[in-house]
């Protein structure tokens, strides 16, 4: 595998460090390499907040990501800051509710509701793991069992059913939606 760059962003308070952190600790269980970084903005809940991935088999030359290969996008107000590395392949995923405008730019669209997916399950928190596994089915940049192993690992006791429930939930969300275009 050449890098691979994904970007997971959102408004404060959707749990997006805590996808990517599990997201890391899944690739380097395989093997891979990983660098990530986190911008947020100072407000603890509703600022801009994203986590980038760069994954490799070997060392990353380059921590940040410039060249998308994936993109989660949670929240209206992250939308356009991404846009200039967003490429006509990237697979992006974006919650159909709190994403009114999506991005203007050629790439694999995908839109689906999390956010009421996570309320289904009864927790709204859990977005963030439903579009985790969701990007990851549509992608193929990792393996369910494998995301399930972290969650396992890395979640307080008492929340891993209701996280493994969110991931299962964003494999069906992914799995009903084909293909991105």
């Amino acid at each position: 595998m050449s890098d691979f760059q994904i970007r997971l962003s959102g408004s404060g308070g959707q749990g997006l460090q805590l996808a990517a952190e599990i997201l890391a600790g899944a690739m380097l269980s395989v093997g891979k390499r990983v660098a990530q970084s986190i911008s947020y903005e100072p407000t603890s809940r509703g600022g801009l907040s994203r986590s980038d991935l760069v994954i490799g088999d070997e060392a990353v030359d380059y921590p940040l990501v410039t060249d998308l290969d994936c993109l989660l996008i949670l929240d209206q107000i992250a939308v356009d800051g991404s846009l200039d590395i967003i490429r006509p392949s990237t697979v992006v995923l974006m919650d159909s509710d709190r994403v009114t405008a999506a991005p203007k730019v050629e790439c694999k669209l995908v839109s689906m509701a999390l956010v009421r997916a996570a309320q289904g399950i009864g927790n709204v928190r859990t977005a963030n793991i439903i579009a985790l596994s969701a990007l990851a089915e549509l992608s193929g940049f990792c393996q369910a069992a494998t995301l399930r192993q972290m969650v396992e690992e890395r979640m307080p006791p008492r929340f891993v059913a209701l996280n493994l429930d969110a991931l299962a939930k964003g494999i069906e969300l992914a799995r009903s939606a084909g293909s991105p275009e």
